[in-house]
């Protein structure tokens, strides 16, 4: 894809040569023209090149039927990522400092997932690993949605995570609260350093979820995951109105994990 500023640069290019090269070779020399310096080596022009190309995968266009543009040649390649599903999903997240304690593994990077270019991928996680999200300004978010694990690695999920907020000037809102009859602040579990945990269900005995423990048999155990946190990879609900303005959500990982994880959907919807 192209910018509607280039596209009559690429036009006039393509008139001139059609003739002689298959476009997709035209649209190559393109960029050749435009950022290889004759004196680098190819390497160097592979590299710039790559600057300005963005891989989409799975790809969004494929070449149908078999025959080539160049004079008895048979087309038979097919782009092996056409038509599968997309291993992330994007959404348009308000602006937010990210930071983790989880190792990433290779370019899979959190900025990256939070910013739409890519998925997360982290080395397995241990209790008390977080991921954070600092908006710049102060805002009130209407609701969350968070995917671990992708279509290529299922297994790549979140366990035992609870999602949690920070609400911005954390005394003055319980003390507004309790002036306005709402003390809806201070029944959710609150962390040393002020964060709130989302979800509270009534206690049940027998096999269910146990705070800070997970899936279990014993007489705290819950009938079922709280909304704030992960169950089979998936966390999503509803942020509590009483919390106003958020400073941060964050991630955090109750125990230990058997497998690396992949966060391949983020979606933090700010409120009207």
């Amino acid at each position: 894809m192209f910018k509607s500023l280039d596209l009559s640069l690429i036009v006039e290019f393509i008139l001139m040569f059609y003739r002689d090269k298959p476009i997709d070779w035209l649209l190559d020399h393109i960029l050749w023209v435009k950022v290889c310096n004759p004196e680098k080596d190819a390497k160097h022009c592979d590299r710039q090149k790559a600057n300005l190309r963005i891989r989409f995968k799975p790809s969004l266009f494929q070449h149908v039927g078999t025959h080539s543009s160049l004079a008895g040649k048979i087309q038979k390649l097919k782009d092996k990522d056409f038509g599968k599903q997309a291993l992330r999903k994007e959404h348009v997240n308000p602006p937010a400092e990210v930071s983790t304690s989880l190792k990433t593994y290779q370019h899979f990077t959190l900025e990256k997932a939070y910013l739409r270019e890519d998925f997360f991928w982290a080395f397995t996680p241990a209790a008390g690993d977080f991921i954070r999200f600092r908006f710049f300004q102060p805002l009130r978010l209407e609701r969350f949605f968070f995917r671990s694990g992708n279509i290529e690695h299922p297994e790549d999920k979140l366990f035992n995570t609870s999602v949690e907020v920070l609400p911005f000037d954390n005394p003055q809102s319980d003390k507004e609260a309790l002036q306005e009859g709402r003390s809806a602040t201070l029944r959710y579990p609150r962390s040393p350093d002020g964060y709130l945990q989302i979800g509270e269900l009534e206690q049940v005995g027998g096999w269910g979820w146990e705070a800070g423990l997970g899936w279990g048999l014993g007489a705290t155990a819950q009938c079922c995951p709280p909304p704030g946190s992960f169950y089979k990879g998936v966390a999503e609900g509803e942020v509590d109105p009483a919390f106003g303005p958020l400073e941060a959500l964050r991630l955090s990982i109750q125990t230990d994990s058997p497998v690396w994880v992949i966060l391949s959907e983020i979606f933090l919807k700010k409120a009207d």
